[in-house]
């Protein structure tokens, strides 16, 4: 058994396909699979059932490509700690962020990440929350910028900066003359939330539920963007982060009010595995985006 051997088997069980697999890993489908038989014999066990439609893993076969998966991750993170000691704040760095965020965040912090750590290479990908946590926990990218709670035993983050939100309508509105709204201002106004998965959404029906407003069943939008839209063609209210609307208090058609105190508000954090070894790159990117969002 080897490191190519878990490579082989992880990638198979991952995509379903021996063809797949071997293109995955660089090698012909033929070596792929006499591999994995030779790794089958070896252990006693079969790790796939495979016809010609399909491959299935076994039970015991879960089992292994679990544990292959760890030894893998481990093996890159000892990779990395040398790299790191090498070039600590240089290199590949893959940061994550979630839509309602991404779009507004990192077209000010991508230049500052440059400008600040030159020899850094920044690969970002967006995705939903759960998607960015599973991720991060199979090392499949460095670092996310996400809301808080993080409650994953495998993860550690640091607060960056809080991010409240406005209630958004239409100018056309009755609550559009409004300096200040209340919770009860929005019971029983036709409330504009984003589709499931999205943790803005999450966080917008916490505050609704605890103060008595309820969704409009019936439009559930994929962006921001869809709702600032629907917003302005008075179709409903919804919520919108103070990252969302900086640029756009003087568009005419839309008013964004502020909530009485306590404001609905969400905290964004700089979060990463426990074991990732660019502590020195994770503390100094944490300073610059605390500092650059102090003065905001």
């Amino acid at each position: 058994m080897n490191l190519r051997d878990l490579k082989y088997i992880v990638a198979v069980a991952e995509l379903k396909s021996f063809v797949k697999a071997s293109e995955r890993c660089f090698v012909s489908q033929p070596t792929l699979s006499m591999q994995i038989k030779k790794l089958e014999e070896t252990l006693g066990i079969k790790i796939f059932e495979r016809n010609n439609k399909r491959v299935i893993v076994t039970e015991v076969g879960e089992n292994i490509v679990s544990k292959a998966k760890a030894i893998l991750h481990d093996v890159d993170d000892i990779e990395e700690l040398a790299h790191n000691a090498q070039h600590p704040l240089g290199g590949n760095f893959r940061l994550g962020a979630f839509p309602t965020l991404a779009a507004y965040i990192l077209p000010d912090l991508v230049p500052l990440i440059k400008d600040q750590l030159p020899d850094l290479r920044l690969i970002l990908i967006e995705e939903k929350t759960n998607t960015l946590i599973q991720q991060l926990k199979d090392g499949e990218i460095d670092a996310a910028l996400l809301a808080a709670p993080i409650k994953d035993e495998a993860l550690t983050f640091t607060s960056l900066f809080d991010d409240a939100f406005k209630l958004a309508v239409s100018s056309q509105h009755h609550l559009s003359n409004k300096l200040t709204v209340t919770p009860a201002d929005i019971i029983n106004e036709p409330l504009l939330l984003l589709d499931e998965g999205h943790c803005l959404r999450d966080q917008a029906l916490q505050f609704c539920q605890l103060n008595g407003a309820k969704e409009e069943q019936n439009v559930r939008a994929t962006s921001l963007e869809t709702l600032r839209q629907m917003v302005r063609a008075n179709t409903g209210i919804t919520f919108m982060p103070d990252l969302a609307i900086r640029e756009d208090y003087s568009d005419g058609n839309i008013r964004y009010i502020p909530f009485k105190n306590p404001q609905p508000t969400r905290t964004i954090c700089l979060v990463w595995r426990k074991t990732n070894p660019k502590i020195q790159l994770m503390t100094m990117l944490t300073e610059l985006m605390q500092n650059f969002y102090a003065d905001k």
